[in-house]
């Protein structure tokens, strides 16, 4: 088993919860002996447990944008990584606003930290944690491991990133929530993985029926701002990316729909190796 790959921790897109359904989105990539989490949605602190990682271990975390799906569950695994014995820093590296989050975060957990500091006798949470304003560029290198990023286009937001990871041997990327964009054929160009958020186009309406609101504005969010499992298909092949693995899938819990709707959405327009994602998928890199 190869010592790099990237799991699949959540990959169900949007922030609704319903019986059978996958957890929103949350992911480990693990390269050079580094682990890092890309996005923190419900559910990531036991997706990254049943991964065997240790949690006092966490020391890097990508938030790609700020939509509840990829972050609610980001100050609660800080937190249960600080109960179960963190005693290193954690670099939290996203958006605008990102400090505001965390800063509300512990705000409102600030009675329970403080009767840990004095009951457990464990030092303060809240100095356990740096945060870094992200922008397009490099966004860390260390041991080997580069991590760039280029803004995303997920209408109305502005900063949404999409992620690339290259070491020596090995290049992956993730393109965060996104319409299709000719720029993340560039960035990934050649790539061992390409992890992309997709739809599948035919089953758009019976989700709107089912967790719709009668407004056709979430129809309207998701024409604009995601991109269909062929649209993420087109874009693997003009970036010749050896592997493309759908995630964020939309919908992802619809019994009429299984892997076989996924991969015929994209076969006339991919021949590399298609994963379609699921939760604790491991892919090895």
């Amino acid at each position: 088993m190869s010592d790099n790959y990237v799991a699949l921790l959540g990959t169900k897109g949007g922030p609704s919860i319903r019986p059978g359904s996958s957890m929103p989105t949350s992911n480990l990539f693990v390269m050079n002996g580094q682990h890092i989490v890309v996005d923190c949605a419900l559910g990531v602190t036991r997706g990254l447990v049943d991964q065997g990682f240790i949690l006092k271990d966490l020391s890097t975390i990508l938030i790609s944008h700020l939509h509840s799906d990829h972050y609610l569950e980001l100050g609660p695994l800080i937190h249960t990584a600080w109960c179960s014995g963190l005693t290193t820093v954690v670099d939290i590296y996203g958006p605008e606003g990102i400090q505001d989050h965390w800063d509300g975060f512990v705000a409102s957990m600030k009675a329970d930290i403080d009767l840990r500091i004095v009951d457990d006798g464990r030092d303060d949470l809240r100095d356990f944690v740096r945060v870094h304003v992200i922008d397009e560029g490099t966004v860390l290198e260390r041991d080997g491991l580069t991590i760039t990023a280029i803004r995303s286009e997920h209408p109305p937001l502005i900063d949404c990133f999409a992620f690339s990871f290259k070491t020596a041997d090995h290049h992956a990327v993730f393109s965060g929530d996104t319409a299709p964009i000719k720029a993340l054929e560039e960035f990934s160009r050649g790539a061992d993985l390409l992890i992309h958020e997709a739809m599948l186009k035919s089953a758009l309406p019976s989700l709107l029926e089912r967790i719709g609101n009668g407004s056709d504005k979430l129809m309207a969010h998701w024409l604009r701002s995601h991109t269909f499992a062929h649209d993420a298909a087109i874009t693997a092949a003009n970036a010749g990316v050896k592997r493309l693995a759908l995630s964020h899938l939309i919908p992802s819990d619809d019994p009429t729909y299984g892997p076989k709707d996924w991969q015929d959405a994209c076969a006339d327009h991919y021949d590399g190796e298609l994963i379609v994602g699921h939760d604790g998928i491991r892919i090895e890199l």
